[in-house]
């Protein structure tokens, strides 16, 4: 018999006959209705799995529904389970691999171009010259290599089609280390929470394993001069963790000002952390190229996990709160505008980012049922606490 959608279209109802009868004996169905704001021929069964395993429904739902060229989704409908009949399969074409080889050289040549000019302070046109930027690429590209393969090795693990990484060329001045860092595209949509926390962590705890200590021994390496304010000098934000390392390899807190003398260490160092600069004279650490590297992976860790809509900490966001984590990005974004005006201006054009390129939202997994377990929460937590401890509220200040 034929159903009325809300658009008054009509849906056959053989198809919807076919559906059932392909999972009688792993979905009960109490009712069919017609999701409203939703493709055309896409259809929702209510009623309760007969499976005590969601991952195993889905996995022969989605087996059956293949030759109807119909994806399953799982969802939790009002104390009942939707088993929502969506029109179509993600069929993923092959990527192009040039592509990615091509970003990645130029990359490579971007990066190390800037930190030839970090060093020598001129346009590299020797060997010699060119050599002074070595550090600060393979820093910067095995930080960003450890990032994106996590969660390219991660998605291959789950079966999630996945592209290689894409570098992001930006030579100096406008980016201080080369790079804007890298992506990969996911090509198919997540099945459960667990694939999504999985690849979601994944990146940035490839990143921390090679950046934290190459940022130990930048540090440790990094003689402490007078702050040098001629025009163009700046300083590296610092984070909880940065102006900690800073304090215990060499004794005091960094930057240290004059005006801040006598001063309790705890006030000293929430002003450091806002970025609140005083005039006057003081020290600092004196960076070289390959310990701006390590600084920009931490920065960039940071940034993605941001929990906001699809970056890195939006995934591990939405697995913690689901939809709650819309109106926590909100809310998020809505600090940020405050902190791009009163502090660091940057913040802005990550919220137009965020806003308009990655967006606020994050699209559920294809089965809502199946929980991530336990230690995928602890590891969430500890993740939160680690975005804490490295998150910088002035990335870059102009003295």
């Amino acid at each position: 018999m034929p159903i009325e959608q809300p658009n008054n279209t009509i849906l056959d109802g053989a198809i919807v006959t076919q559906l059932m009868l392909e999972v009688n004996d792993i979905f009960y169905v109490n009712d069919v209705k017609i999701p409203r704001e939703a493709p055309q021929d896409t259809i929702m069964f209510v009623g309760n799995l007969l499976l005590p395993d969601s991952e195993v429904a889905y996995d022969m739902l989605a087996e059956r529904w293949l030759k109807h060229q119909y994806t399953p989704m799982l969802r939790h409908y009002k104390r009942k389970v939707a088993l929502v009949a969506q029109p179509g399969i993600v069929d993923p074409q092959p990527s192009n691999p040039w592509i990615n080889l091509l970003v990645g050289v130029l990359t490579v040549l971007s990066i190390q171009f800037t930190g030839a000019l970090y060093e020598c302070g001129c346009i590299p046109s020797t060997l010699e010259e060119w050599n002074g930027g070595l550090p600060m690429m393979l820093a910067m590209m095995s930080i960003l290599l450890a990032h994106e393969f996590g969660h390219y090795f991660a998605a291959r693990y789950h079966k999630v089609d996945v592209t290689l990484p894409y570098f992001i060329p930006l030579p100096a001045p406008i980016s201080p280390v080369g790079t804007l860092g890298a992506f990969i595209q996911l090509r198919s949509p997540f099945k459960t929470k667990k694939q999504l926390f999985d690849i979601g962590v994944a990146g940035p705890i490839g990143g921390l394993i090679v950046a934290l200590p190459l940022i130990v021994w930048g540090v440790a390496i990094s003689p402490v001069n007078a702050l040098d304010r001629q025009v163009g000098s700046f300083l590296e934000g610092n984070s909880i963790f940065y102006l900690g390392l800073k304090y215990l390899i060499h004794g005091q807190l960094l930057p240290h000002f004059d005006q801040y003398a006598g001063l309790p260490l705890y006030q000293e160092a929430l002003y450091i952390l806002s970025g609140v600069i005083p005039a006057g004279g003081g020290a600092d650490i004196h960076i070289n190229s390959f310990t701006l590297a390590a600084w920009f992976g931490l920065f960039v860790t940071a940034m993605n996990l941001l929990p906001v809509g699809q970056l890195d900490g939006g995934h591990l966001a939405y697995c913690l709160l689901g939809e709650r984590a819309r109106l926590f990005g909100r809310v998020l974004v809505g600090l940020m505008i405050i902190a791009g005006l009163v502090s660091w201006t940057g913040w802005l054009v990550w919220i137009m980012l965020v806003t308009f390129v990655i967006g606020l939202g994050h699209p559920p997994p294809l089965n809502e049922l199946a929980d991530m377990g336990l230690p995928r929460k602890l590891l969430a937590y500890t993740m939160i606490i680690v975005f804490i401890l490295i998150f910088m509220p002035a990335p870059l200040q102009l003295l």
